[in-house]
Order: C-alpha cells, then sequence, then structure tokens
C-alpha cells in the first residue's frame, strides 16, 4: 500500500475511531460534555485530511454516490461540532440534554461514506 493511501486510511480510522467514541458516549450518558465536542472536532479534522488526502491521489472529485454522502457527511460531522460548541458555550440546557438524538443520526449518515470507502478501497486493492 503507497504510504499516502496508508496516511488516509490511518486519517478516516482516526476520524471514525474519534467520532463513534463522542457520539456513543453523548448517547449512553445522555449529556453533551465539552471533551465530546473536542472529539467531534477531532474526527472532522481526520476525516477532512483523510479526504483531502483521497481526494488528490485520485485526480480530484468525481460524482459518485461515494462522493456525494462523503461531502454532505463532511458537512454534517462540520454542523454538528459547530453546534455542540455553540450550545455547550450558551449552557443551553435542554440542548446539551437531548444532543445524543442528533448525533446518533449524524453518525450514521456519517457511516454510509465510510462503509462505502472502504468497500472501495478493498476493490482497488489498496
Amino acid at each position: 500500500m503507497p504510504p499516502l493511501v496508508r496516511a488516509a486510511v490511518a486519517l478516516m480510522i482516526t476520524a471514525f475511531a474519534l467520532y463513534s467514541f463522542s457520539v456513543w458516549a453523548v448517547f449512553l450518558t445522555r449529556r453533551l460534555r465539552p471533551w465530546h465536542a473536542a472529539l467531534f472536532w477531532l474526527g472532522f479534522l481526520s476525516d477532512t485530511a483523510g479526504t483531502e488526502i483521497m481526494r488528490r491521489l485520485a485526480g480530484g472529485f468525481h460524482l459518485t454516490l461515494h462522493t456525494a454522502t462523503g461531502i454532505l457527511a463532511l458537512l454534517l460531522m462540520l454542523g454538528h461540532a459547530v453546534w455542540a460548541t455553540i450550545v455547550l458555550i450558551k449552557r443551553a440546557e435542554r440542548s446539551i440534554r437531548t444532543f445524543h438524538r442528533v448525533s446518533i443520526t449524524v453518525w450514521a449518515i456519517w457511516l454510509i461514506p465510510f462503509v462505502t470507502g472502504l468497500i472501495l478501497g478493498r476493490r482497488r486493492g489498496h
């Protein structure tokens, strides 16, 4: 496996670990905490960096289901992290207690490009 592909895969796996852990931690505790938001941001940054490496390796974006869902997932992750940060800064207690509902939905949508990326990578032999 070429080094850049390895780097992208490592970043995507890091994003998966950080994002999944933080989303499920919010879900299980039913309360958004600052460290959850920090992990949302780190997951988003890892995913963005991995996506950028893959985009460069592919010679740009090519319109596919994987690309479309990937862009949607990145935008949702960004919105999710921003909203978590705002909710915590404002100390919006109701949103702090119900944030887990949105988190699971965003995570489930994010899984689509993650899984299709795994499948496409296996087909290409990376």
